[in-house]
Parts: C-alpha cells; sequence; structure tokens
C-alpha cells in the first residue's frame, strides 16, 4: 500500500504543478522555488515528517524534500552549536544529492552535442 501512495503523492505534486503552469506564467523554476519553499514550511511544522511517516520514501524524492532537509538540518545543527551550527550544518544532508546531480549531469553531457 506504501507504493500506491508513493506513486499518488508524487503524482498529486506533478499535477499541481502542471496546472499551476497551464493557468499561470510561471516556469518550472518558479514552481521548483515554490515547492522548496513550501517544504521547508512543512518542515517548520513537523508536518513533512508526517507525511513522510504515511507516504513513505516516495515523499523523500520530489524537491518539496529538499526544503525539509535543509530546516531539519539547520535546527540539528542550531541545536548542537548555535547559531554557528544553524548555518554550519545546513547543507550537511543535502551535500551528497547536489554534488551527486552536478557529477551525474556532467558525466552525462560529455557524449552529447550541445545544440545551438
Amino acid at each position: 500500500m506504501t507504493l500506491i501512495y508513493s506513486f499518488l503523492f508524487c503524482g498529486l505534486l506533478c499535477l499541481i504543478a502542471q496546472v499551476i503552469m497551464d493557468n499561470t506564467k510561471l516556469t518550472p523554476g518558479h514552481i521548483t522555488s515554490i515547492y522548496v519553499v513550501l517544504g521547508t514550511i512543512l518542515g517548520c511544522f513537523n508536518i513533512y515528517d508526517n507525511i513522510v511517516d504515511f507516504v513513505g520514501a516516495g515523499a523523500n524524492i520530489p524537491i518539496i524534500s529538499f526544503g525539509n532537509l535543509l530546516i531539519n538540518s539547520a535546527y540539528q545543527g542550531y541545536l548542537s552549536d548555535g547559531i554557528i551550527g544553524l548555518f554550519g550544518n545546513m547543507l550537511t544532508d543535502v551535500g551528497v544529492g547536489v554534488v551527486s546531480a552536478v557529477v551525474f549531469a556532467f558525466l552525462l553531457s560529455i557524449p552529447f552535442k550541445v545544440k545551438d
């Protein structure tokens, strides 16, 4: 049942983004930014963790979970090291994902020709 909930959650996020793009002049970059901010807000109030508990790992796949990870990492850093830990710990949980995205994008761009 968790697979179905994960599929429905990710599909609902995609549906909402598509409806917004079809009915407004917002671009995919705008939608991505909105989802990251929404994930941060939901993470602040511990709502996103409840969604992850219900939906499962499928809630950790979309970009909305990036904001949740940022706020959770910053909060854990704040609890351990104070205000310095707030900024020093912010990217620890998402660092591997960001670096791997850059590396794989570079590796996949090597065999293909750039279009003008």
